[in-house]
């Protein structure tokens, strides 16, 4: 060390160097949490009412993977159960996770609040309204799915034109939009919960507590691409959002288009959420705890707190699910689980409000 000194160390090499350490620190961090993730999919295969061994598990999936092999040599009971029902399941549940955490992220950093969630500008009850719509009048909403996705994106874009204003949309009109949009849309089901027959209440209140009990390929089909592609681009921009954490004027004189990138990232993280809501219905707490629980581990830089919070993401509910089902013998819905977790956390949030919790 006193030789390094000697011969005439630089600071700028130094914190390079530290830099460096730290990057790689962080990337070890990452490696960890896709271990864990991977790792909690396993358990959750295996876990259930019927027992499966690892070694069930792996030779079903195998056989169904592998063109050249033969699925019929393979037990019809474990292909029911592991290929038709677990894993599309599970994937389900990491496909929404990384959603959610992802765009709870996004909304966090270009808002520049730490209590922001995805929900927040109304798409939740805008799903929620479509969602009541298609259980109350099936023969108008063939498709839950369809209908609630439609409504939560609607009500995003209402709460968008609502805050806009001189050509330009200020956080703090949108964040209000979408307040005022999620109460009407509130008001509604509501509405449509005192029309509704004993059956359509128990459904839509059913719904509104979210959970994967219908998980089926065709969901993990549709949502496992648009969260995907949507989580690339939104990773991509993660530089984009460091810099909008200092401000419109700082953005500006870096080269960045303010309107322009929060109007993507927002976009993006509003498609995912409303895809996630429009297929298992409302899970709380994922989209606000995950980037918190990143940013302490990895600190406020966006190009780690992303991908980080969506394996988070992924595996809180992956173990929330895996609860859900195997706690008691009736399946629970998976947003009780979500919730009775997250208050502990929203009483340490209030209690340390006095703190940068983005940094």
């Amino acid at each position: 060390m006193f030789e390094v000194f000697r011969k005439g160390f630089h600071k700028d090499e130094y914190e390079m160097n530290i830099e460096s350490f730290s990057d790689m620190r962080k990337y070890g961090i990452l490696f960890i949490f896709f271990l864990t993730l991977v790792l909690s999919a396993a358990i959750a295969m295996v876990m259930g009412a019927y027992n499966i061994s690892f070694t069930d598990v792996y030779v079903t999936i195998f056989a169904n993977i592998n063109p050249y092999n033969d699925v019929s040599g393979i037990s019809k009971l474990h292909n029911t159960i592991i290929w038709n029902i677990r894993l599309p399941r599970v994937l389900l549940a990491t496909t929404v996770g990384a959603a959610l955490a992802t765009s709870g992220a996004v909304f966090q950093g270009c808002f520049k609040n730490p209590l922001v969630e995805p929900y927040i500008l109304g798409v939740s009850s805008g799903a929620a309204f479509g969602a009541a719509l298609g259980i109350v009048y099936p023969s108008v909403f063939h498709s839950i799915q369809i209908s609630a996705f439609i409504f939560g994106s609607f009500a995003v874009l209402a709460a968008y034109k609502l805050a806009r204003t001189r050509g330009q949309t200020p956080i703090v009109t949108l964040i209000l939009g979408g307040v005022i949009i999620g109460s009407i849309f509130s008001a509604l089901v509501s509405l449509l919960k005192y029309m509704a027959n004993d059956s359509a209440l128990r459904e839509i209140v059913f719904w509104l507590m979210g959970g994967f009990y219908y998980a089926s390929w065709k969901d993990v089909i549709v949502t496992v691409p648009i969260v995907f592609v949507s989580f690339i681009i939104m990773w991509l921009y993660a530089w984009k959002l460091n810099i909008l954490s200092m401000g419109d004027e700082e953005a500006k004189a870096l080269g960045v288009n303010p309107e322009r990138s929060k109007l993507i990232v927002i976009t993006l993280a509003t498609l995912v959420t409303a895809v996630a809501v429009s297929t298992v219905g409302i899970i709380a707490w994922v989209g606000l705890m995950m980037p918190h629980a990143a940013r302490m581990t990895l600190g406020p830089d966006n190009r780690f707190v992303i991908p980080s919070a969506a394996m988070l993401g992924s595996i809180y509910l992956i173990v929330c699910d895996t609860m859900a089902r195997t706690l008691t013998t009736s399946e629970i819905p998976v947003g009780i689980i979500t919730s009775i977790l997250g208050a502990p956390y929203l009483c340490y949030l209030l209690h340390n409000k006095g703190k940068s919790l983005l940094g």
